[in-house]
């Protein structure tokens, strides 16, 4: 930059509104500003980040574009784009390009809410910019409806009292009643509990489709025992659920008392029920090839989630289910060209899927559980084939077969239920570097299709016989402290030296996968059946296994870390780039990296008191 360059303050008090603020407010946020000069064609903001600042032309030229709209818009000196300005669709899908040799000045979203908040001009001229949500010291900007979906009670989403009708009514009178009442659904109440649910499409498809006589009573075509939630969940519960089991209607409920319903059309204005809809598209695929093609969204909506400051707890769960549905829509579909399974068997994910802690970047680890009436020469064949083609399926959606053939397709993998015991009974008692490499995997299970009991039995039994085990917990705990946070000497970040991503932090391996092992030890050690990390802390705490201060300590890591992660890779989905796990630290803000060193100090400290205690032998 040259002494010819406009300064922050200079060009504020020379903008057509923001020149008319009084000289203290004025002089507040040029100290806030930055001011920088970009060459002809340079990025100045990708889609997302003008929902970031507000962007002033201080000096030449710059382009407003939207390449996938295909329309662009020239600005000149004096010209303002961005957070509070823009409207928010052109925030999070047009990206700002600098022509010729132009000087932009930038304010951060944050001091134009703290501005607006002081000054009612301003705030009248800044009709897109969100407001704050959050106590002191934990404010945050909100300006996503996303962001609101993930935090807000489902009770607050209830529009209207729940329509009801009694079991023994006909499906004549029950279409009546949503004809009259314009509902999609009504609930069906006996002794004021719920006892089912009738919607639009059980009408189309059970009673219209059928020929099926409308004077029977309606139960015959309901849903019996629906999926409820609570009205105290979050609403991301709610689009977890619909997505999972492709469905669009829930009761909420008090207790067993019934609320109201909502359905997926009461989110549509939220970015991230984009779940829901994505899910209901993968059940509707008949092909791989169509299945890899809708997968293939799995990486905006990563995206739409990070723009909406969605936790890391929320993003994991929502982005898990999506894999959840691929899954069980391959087995479907492989079931429909093998024919019926012979024998029961369950479907098992494992790994960060079974922990519903996936991300936009995943590969496959899963394994097959089978009835103990298998018989390979019998039933083989089957089997072998249908795990094959669920997992080159999901291989073909972007799920990477697991470089360790942890998968269902692999024949060590793919047993009857007394084979996975003696398996398990085997790493518990001969806890060699293979067998504790193998837990690490296989001690997060979660049934993803199938009989669901034979999964139930064989988690009931590993952690009977790991609780309390303290010969087994210490060889545990010696692998989990393998894996260290990065600081250095004087608990400065320490970047890898070396290798093909030197000078960047993994924040999977140095920094996500030291929690889950620490939450693994602590759940094993108190037999604990969550398997979500978060969840685990939390039980751990409950039970003892861990201080009430030392578990939220070490949630709020798992939280700041998670949400540093999904941030980066979505930067990296926006630029085009395939997500991966490494940071380099120079993409971080001061408060960032703040966040960073402070969760890495946290797992350093508690891997510390995990090893003292392995010592002294007091599992």
């Amino acid at each position: 930059m040259t002494s010819t360059l406009p300064s922050p303050l200079s060009v504020l008090q020379q903008h057509r509104v923001l020149g008319q603020l009084a000289a203290a407010a004025l002089e507040t946020l040029a100290g806030e500003a930055t001011r920088t000069t970009f060459a002809d064609g340079d990025l100045v903001a990708t889609p997302g980040q003008l929902a970031e600042q507000l962007w002033l032309v201080a000096q030449g030229h710059a382009r407003l574009e939207d390449t996938e709209q295909g329309w662009q818009v020239n600005l000149q000196a004096g010209d303002w784009v961005g957070a509070g300005v823009s409207s928010p669709a052109v925030q999070q899908q047009a990206q700002l390009v600098a022509l010729q040799d132009a000087t932009l000045v930038a304010l951060p979203l944050a001091t134009l809410v703290a501005a607006s908040a002081q000054a009612p001009a301003l705030a009248s001229q800044l009709g897109t910019l969100p407001h704050v949500v959050g106590g002191p010291g934990l404010e945050r900007v909100h300006n996503d409806p996303a962001m609101n979906l993930l935090a807000t009670p489902m009770r607050s989403l209830l529009k209207r009292e729940p329509i009801v009708a009694p079991p023994t009514a006909t499906i004549r009178e029950v279409a009546t009643i949503m004809a009259t009442q314009r509902a999609s659904s009504v609930l069906l109440i006996e002794q004021d509990l719920l006892f089912g649910i009738v919607t639009d499409r059980d009408l189309r498809n059970r009673v219209v489709a059928q020929g099926l006589d409308i004077e029977r009573p309606v139960a015959d075509i309901a849903t019996l025992a629906p999926l409820t939630v609570q009205a105290r969940s979050p609403a991301f519960e709610a689009l977890q659920l619909m997505a999972r089991h492709n469905i669009h209607h829930l009761p909420v409920m008090d207790g067993q008392r019934i609320l109201g319903m909502v359905t997926a059309t009461d989110l549509t204005e939220q970015h991230s029920t984009s779940a829901v809809y994505l899910a209901s598209d993968i059940y509707k695929q008949t092909t791989i090839t169509g299945l890899a093609a809708v997968s293939a969204r799995v990486k905006r909506l990563q995206r739409h989630l990070a723009a909406a400051d969605a936790s890391a707890y929320s993003t994991g769960h929502i982005v898990t289910t999506i894999t959840d549905a691929l899954t069980t829509r391959l087995i479907h579909l492989a079931e429909a060209e093998l024919g019926p399974a012979p024998v029961d068997y369950v479907w098992v994910a494992a790994g960060s899927q079974a922990r519903s802690e996936q991300t936009a970047k995943s590969d496959q680890d899963n394994c097959l559980v089978l009835d103990d009436s298998y018989d390979d020469a019998q039933h083989g064949d089957y089997f072998r084939a249908l795990s094959k083609f669920v997992c080159d399926g999901l291989d073909a959606c972007g799920y990477v077969h697991c470089p360790g053939e942890m998968m269902a397709m692999t024949d060590q993998w793919r047993q009857p239920l007394s084979r996975w015991r003696r398996y398990f009974r085997q790493w518990v008692e001969q806890p060699d570097p293979k067998a504790l490499m193998l837990t690490c995997v296989f001690f997060d299970l979660r049934a993803v299709h199938g009989n669901t009991a034979l999964l139930d039995g064989l988690r009931r039994q590993v952690l009977a016989e790991t609780r309390g085990n303290t010969l087994f917990l210490a060889h545990m705990v010696g692998n989990a402290l393998k894996h260290r946070p990065p600081l250095g000497l004087f608990g400065q970040i320490a970047p890898t030296r070396g290798g093909e991503h030197s000078g960047t932090i993994d924040l999977k391996h140095t920094g996500i996968v030291p929690i889950v092992d620490l939450a693994r030890v602590y759940a094993l050690a108190g037999g604990l059946d969550a398997v979500n990390t978060h969840d685990r802390l939390e039980q751990a705490a409950h039970a003892g296994e861990v201080s009430e201060d030392s578990a939220r300590d070490l949630r709020d890591a798992l939280e700041s870390l998670g949400k540093i992660r999904i941030a980066h890779q979505a930067r990296q989905i926006e630029r085009g780039q395939p997500p991966d796990n490494f940071l380099r630290p120079d993409e971080l803000s001061n408060v960032e990296r703040a966040h960073l060193k402070s969760a890495f100090g946290v797992v350093q400290q508690l891997q510390s008191v995990l090893g003292q205690r392995y010592q002294g032998g007091r599992f």
